[in-house]
Parts: structure tokens; sequence; C-alpha cells
């Protein structure tokens, strides 16, 4: 299972951190910026010129500050990104509570999903917080659920980007995970992880987005899937209903 490595370097981490965060919510101040990296003020602010020194940042006429044009080539709309992270928090906070275990936030982007918030359970051994990483939609829970819901022509855009033997792996398991309404990653991008997925309904949304529970695999116990896949379809049914309502 990949968590945070024991030596990490808190500032190369914050940094890359920051530069992530820019490129998938937009614009941010200072204090925006401290806030979600619970650093202070003054570190923010030497962080975002090191990125504006380098051109992963730009400072903007309004003295906020937006991704540079080195990370200016990313699909992610970024306005509804943002939006979308902040209406689902507090529900990933209620899953956390109820579940016990992290929960995640990622959006489809290509042939991947980017996670764009995590909120960690208190195990000690615990899935750590995937926020700002990519990986292949094919091989994560949430991302197979969204495979699932995709139109038949999208369907095969997506599918032809794999090769023959992923391909018909993936159209034997999407018609199961489209009736169930979950889907499972059991180690399927990491050893020792495994995780349950649903896609946040979509409601005409420009960001196709799913919810996820991640836990170590010891703890994973298939007579409890259908208890996380029903609170998870509650919380994505309630997030898109938030959005509605924004």
């Amino acid at each position: 299972m990949k968590n945070r490595p024991p030596y990490a370097i808190a500032s190369v981490d914050s940094a890359l951190l920051l530069a992530t965060l820019l490129q998938h919510e937009g614009p941010m101040r200072v204090t925006d910026a401290a806030e979600r990296l619970g650093v202070s003020a003054s570190t923010a602010h030497r962080l975002l010129g090191m990125l504006v020194y380098r051109d992963f940042a730009e400072q903007l006429p309004d003295r906020r500050y937006g991704p540079g044009r080195i990370l200016e080539r990313t699909p992610l709309p970024q306005a509804p990104v943002a939006r979308l992270r902040e209406l689902a928090l507090p529900h990933l906070r209620r899953l956390v509570d109820e579940l016990g275990e992290t929960t995640n936030l990622m959006v489809l982007t290509g042939p991947d999903v980017r996670f764009v918030a995590t909120v960690e359970c208190e195990h000690v051994l615990r899935v750590g917080d995937r926020t700002g990483r990519s990986l292949p939609a094919h091989l994560t829970s949430g991302g197979k659920a969204l495979l699932a819901t995709l139109a038949p022509g999208d369907l095969d855009r997506a599918l032809g980007q794999h090769d023959d033997e992923t391909a018909a792996r993936l159209r034997r398991e999407l018609p199961t995970i489209r009736r169930q309404g979950f889907a499972v990653n059991d180690q399927d991008t990491e050893a020792g992880l495994t995780a349950v997925g649903v896609a946040i309904p979509d409601r005409g949304g420009a960001v196709a987005s799913a919810i996820s529970v991640s836990m170590p695999t010891a703890r994973y116990a298939r007579d409890r899937l259908r208890a996380w896949s029903v609170a998870l379809s509650a919380a994505a049914a309630a997030i898109a209903a938030d959005l509605d309502a924004a």
C-alpha cells in the first residue's frame, strides 16, 4: 500500500501539492493556500513565490495566484471541480464517521481519474491522502464505476485506448458494475489496498465524478460490501442533489 514516505521532504511535498491544487481548482489567495496546506500564510507566500519563479503559478491582477503556463494543459474545468470538492467534503466526512475508513472524491480525465479530495480515517493503519494523484480509470473502483455509466459511443472510445485483452475484460466486467451500481478495486492499483466506488449521478454537470471508500485489504470483508455500497450510493445522491441546488 503506497503511503507517505517516512522521510518525506515537507517543503517539496507542499509545493507539489499546491501546484496540483492550482491546476485542479484554479486561482486562490495566499490565505486559501495556507489553509489547504495547513501552513502559515508566510510559508504559503514563499511557496507561491517559488512556483511563480518556476512558471508553475502566476500572480493575477486581483492578487490571487493561478496556475502558470507549465500547468495550463489540464482537461479539468477548474470552477466546477472546486465547487464539487466544496460540496462533497461534508459527505465524505460523514462517510468516514459511518464507515470508519478513508473516503475519496475523484474526477474522470480522459483515461485516468484524478483524486481531488480525501478524508482520512483515524486508524493507525489506513489509506493515506490521495489528493492530486492520477490513476488509470479502469483499475480504480470509482473509475470503473464511471466507465460503466458511459454511453456506448463514449465507452467504445474509452476502451479503444486499451489493448484487446484489457478492453475485453472491461466489457465483461462493466455490465455487472452497471447493474449493481458499484465497483471494487481489489489490489489492482496497489498491493494491500482495496476500495469500493460509486459514480456520482450525472445531472447535466460538466465533471464526471465518483466517490470511494478505501481500506487496507486486511480489513476488507465481503459481508460488509452491501453496507459500504449503500452508504456510498446515498452520499453520491446527496452530493448530486447539492450540485443541483448550488
